[in-house]
């Protein structure tokens, strides 16, 4: 007969076992997540609302997950509170409304949290949701890069590259650009290689454009072909049909 796991054992639990219980098998983990966020533990709560929103352990229900992320949120929890932005930003189990999603992302840029600076200034930047202020979005963007946030440090990148706010410096923009890249974001990747590219280091750009489909949305490499296949360097047009193949 299996145990009985209340909240009650779930709090007493010491940090080697909690470890051990979030590495177990994606069910087993989600039933173990799950009592900890019905006890009412913020941390559970916007981690149950991720598994639903993936289908990890559990079979994806968006709109039973925007619900756990949204109790997380009532109680303080700030990834919780950015989730909620994200959702209603893209329509994961709401309808797409950016005016809230925008509400959600400043509470959370507010509260200090990196991904919290990099969405709403993302939309500052773009007037998504929110009037236009491009000087607001890059004070933020620059925030969320001092933290380490590779994706704001690809879009101050672009601020230098197409002169918004600051004077175009590309010498800037590379340098942005490179370390978004070795932070990981996709878009640094690709940015990073077609600098390197425009400077006549083909092999450095093609080993950079190689590592983007890894983590890139469909939708970025389509745009990313559509570059490629114009490219004026024989080289990055047949990398073009390299990321059609891998996407």
């Amino acid at each position: 007969m299996g145990e009985e796991l209340t909240i009650e054992a779930i709090l007493a639990m010491g940090a080697d076992e909690m470890r051990r219980r979030m590495a177990a098998p994606p069910e087993e983990r989600a039933a173990f997540v799950r009592v900890a966020a019905e006890g009412g533990v913020a941390e559970a709560q916007a981690i149950y609302g991720q598994m639903l929103l993936d289908g990890t352990g559990v079979p994806a229900d968006p709109g039973e997950g925007v619900r756990w992320f949204d109790r997380a949120a009532r109680q303080g929890h700030v990834m919780a509170i950015n989730m909620m932005g994200r959702c209603y930003d893209q329509g994961w189990g709401v309808p797409v409304d950016k005016d809230r999603a925008v509400a959600w992302f400043r509470i959370a840029a507010d509260k200090g949290l990196d991904w919290g600076m990099y969405n709403y200034a993302s939309a500052l930047a773009l007037g998504m949701g929110v009037p236009e202020d491009k000087p607001a979005a890059l004070d933020l963007f620059r925030r969320a890069a001092a933290m380490g946030n590779a994706k704001a440090i690809n879009f101050v990148g672009s601020f230098y590259e197409d002169g918004w706010v600051v004077e175009r410096d590309l010498a800037e923009a590379a340098r942005c650009y490179a370390r978004a890249a070795e932070g990981g974001d996709f878009r640094g990747q690709f940015n990073h290689a077609r600098l390197l590219a425009e400077a006549g280091r083909i092999d450095e750009a093609l080993a950079w454009l190689a590592k983007v489909p890894e983590t890139a949305t469909d939708a970025f490499l389509a745009k990313a072909r559509a570059w490629l296949e114009n490219a004026p360097m024989a080289e990055l047009r047949a990398a073009a049909e390299g990321l059609r193949r891998r996407s």
